[in-house]
């Protein structure tokens, strides 16, 4: 499979798997706003592909979020063969993405240091 479908696959799961996550899970019982789809990694031969979530806040309770999205990952692929074509539907495997969490606590490190006066750019040198 070329590396442009392979993309453009990737993509379509992850906007499909969010989209499906809103059609099973119950909002009064499951904090859907906290859970972000980041990434989709197929492997080339569609047979399975890693689910790259967000959980925002939750942090005593992402564990058992995780295990939750695991469990019910026959019913959001059912829902995906159901909306997408493919000639394989693959296994989701649901993996934590703490790569926002780590962002948002550079970016608050970042905000903490004092600032300092724009120091005076000299104009370039010319010859």
């Amino acid at each position: 499979m070329k590396i442009d479908r392979l993309t453009r696959v990737n993509e379509l799961l992850r906007r499909e798997i969010g989209e499906a996550l809103y059609r099973l899970f119950d909002r009064s019982t499951f904090d859907l706003a906290a859970v972000t789809v980041t990434h989709v990694i197929a492997t080339p031969d569609m047979r399975t592909a890693r689910v790259l979530v967000s959980i925002r806040g939750h942090e005593e309770d992402r564990q058992r979020m995780l295990a939750r999205l695991q469990h019910m990952h026959g019913a959001i692929q059912h829902e995906i063969a159901e909306n997408i074509i493919l000639k394989y539907t693959p296994k989701l495997h649901f993996d934590l993405d703490d790569s926002i969490a780590s962002g948002d606590h550079i970016l608050a490190i970042l905000s903490k240091l004092p600032s300092t006066p724009d120091e005076e750019i000299p104009p370039p040198h010319e010859p």
